[in-house]
């Protein structure tokens, strides 16, 4: 305990105004949870009548009294969490509770499995193997200024597409500043190399478990669905954000007053970080990298539906090397891979144990939004209101074509990516209402899916939300306001392109 007394009145300073903060995803989900709560007692309910796969069939919305009670209706609020998890479906009923006969309805698959790859992500970044990797890349390419560039973002939207690495790029702009400084670039270029590197590899989720995967438990479909016109995205998408980078590069290189970030003292001098030795990779190291590789290209191999990606055939019969896995098999996958990579690091038996567990601790809050937001879903069943709101959407775009719809799909996750700061969360309550209307407009699910996760990676790349951005420009030294006029024309064009895709992916399916 502190020995200190406190200040006399006098010469004590007045209380700042606290900044407003945005609401964690935990607290949003929360006030959302109450507010569907209540907006079910306003909704009418009503359902559609269901085809021999479960889906909706269009024209046969039809009122029906929702049979609940006060009581009932509070109890569903009260159990919104733990349906969330493991609520089981009557199969008579169609109410979702933790004590009934059926199938499962919660989100516990996905629950265990953003723990297991959680555990195993900690495990690959404790062994110190892909920091230094990446920072040795960084190193031997310093001199060659324009594929610096190109390999660090190539490097990190591709963590980017198949794991959602983000976050971790916070810590290395240590490295990467300095490096641009010594080549004659500024830390904007810096700060776009990093932000949108990842950023885009993100919006292009390939197999993101985190975003692709949650979202396509939520549609009911595989993993491995859309997964060929995700990559030509993602393809695409990098390359024309590579080149936009590389662009600002050259231009500042060359003239060093149109730099938009400005220099501070000392930055026009060569960094003596830029200049410092890179420990090399140690074949302990090489090991580690090669297994995570491996883990990564045998779970795209295990859920891609390969006779439908090779013909064009939604229906065509599973090859037999096919593995069809979903995410208990996956969640067992990276528990098992978590240990594997311990292993060939020499972590030792309690080390290997304390960051696994460390890292399922850590992935707990995404895995618990991922729980409220099924738990809201719960709530619309249970009150039967779930059909009522989708056939007032079925409404809006009724008529439209398949282009169309896939656009607005993807204009309309905008404000809602913003509004739900968690990706894990926007997808499980937005994939319930809008992967049935694609069955109505004649589209894949699997489009759905992508239009949504570019939106959510689109609205990522800037909202002063995240801490992505907003700590990635602070470590750079950046201002926000300049980041924006840097990084708007790419936005734009990027808007452009993924309407493009999406629309043709949509009409081509």
């Amino acid at each position: 305990m502190s020995t200190e007394t406190a200040p006399p009145p006098e010469t004590s300073q007045p209380d700042k105004k606290r900044k407003f903060t945005f609401p964690s995803a935990l607290t949003v989900l929360a006030v959302v949870t109450i507010a569907v709560w209540l907006l079910a007692f306003l909704i009418p309910s009503g359902q559609y009548d269901r085809n021999d796969a479960g889906a909706p069939v269009e024209g046969t919305y039809h009122r029906v009294p929702s049979g609940q009670s006060f009581v009932d209706r509070l109890n569903d609020l009260f159990l919104s969490p733990v349906n969330g998890l493991y609520g089981i479906q009557d199969a008579k009923t169609s109410l979702v509770g933790p004590d009934n006969s059926g199938d499962l309805y919660g989100s516990a698959g996905v629950f265990l499995f953003v723990l297991a790859i959680g555990a195993f992500i900690t495990v690959v970044f404790a062994t110190g193997a892909l920091d230094r990797g990446i920072g040795l890349l960084a190193h031997r390419l310093r001199s060659r200024g324009a594929l610096l560039i190109a390999g660090v973002m190539v490097v990190f939207s591709v963590l980017g597409t198949v794991e959602g690495f983000a976050e971790e790029t916070l810590g290395f702009y240590g490295l990467i500043v300095p490096l641009m400084l010594a080549l004659g670039y500024d830390r904007m270029t810096a700060v776009g190399a990093i932000i949108l590197g990842a950023g885009v590899g993100v919006l292009c989720s390939t197999v993101n478990p985190f975003a692709t995967g949650v979202a396509s438990s939520a549609a009911d479909i595989s993993l491995g669905d859309g997964i060929v016109l995700r990559f030509v995205m993602w393809v695409v998408l990098t390359a024309v954000t590579v080149a936009y980078v590389i662009r600002y590069a050259r231009r500042v290189q060359k003239n060093p007053e149109r730099s938009l970030s400005g220099f501070l003292p000392g930055d026009r001098e060569t960094s003596a970080a830029a200049e410092a030795e890179v420990p090399e990779l140690t074949r302990l190291h090489q090991a580690v990298l090669v297994v995570t590789a491996l883990v990564f290209a045998f779970m795209i191999f295990s859920v891609v539906p390969w006779a439908s990606a090779l013909t064009g055939d939604a229906d065509a019969t599973p090859y037999g090397f096919e593995l069809g896995w979903s995410f208990p098999q996956l969640a067992a996958l990276f528990l098992c891979a978590a240990v594997l990579v311990g292993l060939v690091a020499r972590m030792g038996e309690q080390k290997i144990s304390s960051t696994i567990i460390q890292g399922a601790a850590d992935f707990v809050s995404p895995a618990l939004v991922i729980l409220l937001a099924r738990g809201v879903t719960v709530i619309m069943n249970n009150s039967k209101i779930t059909d009522t709101v989708l056939h007032a959407i079925e409404g809006v775009v009724k008529g439209t074509s398949s282009g169309i719809f896939a656009i607005i799909v993807f204009v309309v996750n905008l404000p809602l990516a913003f509004l739900i700061p968690s990706t894990s969360g926007h997808a499980t309550l937005a994939m319930p209402i809008l992967a049935p209307l694609a069955d109505f407009a004649g589209v894949s699910r699997a489009v759905v899916v992508t239009a949504w996760e570019a939106a959510s990676g689109w609205m990522n790349l800037w909202v002063p939300t995240t801490a992505v951005t907003i700590g990635g420009v602070a470590l750079a030294k950046v201002g926000y306001d300049r980041y924006l006029r840097f990084v708007w024309p790419l936005l734009a064009l990027l808007f452009i392109l993924i309407c493009a895709f999406v629309a043709l992916g949509a009409a081509f399916t």
